[in-house]
């Protein structure tokens, strides 16, 4: 994927979850360098990104990136979804995707009936459902990559510090978006499935061959 098809899929993700009414606020992306040489896909509040790396409770690192609007979607039952991607001369070098959903869901556990009606919020009433972030990142930095214990492209989950479940590449924007919706919104994903955006465009392979004998999340699978 070059960088224009990266930057078009964001604006169709984002503008499917408007379109769709499962998204109440939303930061176009904001685009900085040359995509002949290092190009930047972010949005304009990207550098209050960095809570998220911090060892603080994940309800401040929540509320500090609603407060300061660093998210491209934020989803009606408030989860924010951030992507952000680094090009060089063209090549993909590194991707930040985030899940943040809402820490406090109580105001629809406790008065379901309200939202029953409504599919976004079909998939967050339950009570035993506990709110935890999801992160892809991407980075062909050799001198981060260690086989196995770092790849790559990896998937963390909770913000456990050495959780890093190896992915077979950088993702895209519309397939990070497919993932987000059909595991964390099944009922909305399967009502408004031919209308959200999909694409078989992928990137190159990262995976190795020892990270391929462990559990890992396959993107897109190549014949």
């Amino acid at each position: 994927m070059t960088p224009q098809q990266t930057l078009r899929q964001i604006t169709e993700l984002t503008g499917a979850l408007v379109g769709l009414s499962l998204s109440n606020e939303q930061n176009f992306p904001s685009v900085h360098g040359d995509a002949k040489s290092v190009f930047e896909i972010t949005v304009s509040t990207s550098t209050s990104m960095s809570i998220a790396l911090k060892n603080v409770a994940y309800r401040d690192i929540y509320c500090e990136l609603e407060k300061a609007r660093c998210f491209n979607i934020k989803m009606l039952d408030g989860a924010l979804i951030s992507l952000r991607y680094r090009f060089n001369a063209g090549i993909i070098c590194e991707h930040s995707l985030s899940y943040f959903p809402s820490p406090d869901l109580e105001h629809f556990q406790n008065e379901p009936e309200i939202y029953l009606e409504d599919e976004i919020y079909a998939d967050v009433i339950a009570k035993n459902i506990v709110p935890f972030p999801i992160r892809f990142d991407f980075s062909d930095d050799p001198e981060k990559f260690v086989d196995v214990h770092h790849p790559y492209s990896h998937l963390t989950l909770g913000q456990y510090e050495n959780c890093r479940i190896p992915v077979d590449s950088p993702l895209g924007p519309l397939a990070f978006g497919g993932f987000i919706l059909r595991n964390f919104y099944n009922t909305a994903f399967l009502k408004y499935s031919e209308q959200i955006p999909a694409s078989a465009l992928a990137f190159a392979n990262t995976i190795t061959v020892n990270e391929r004998k462990i559990p890992h999340v396959v993107c897109n699978e190549r014949v």
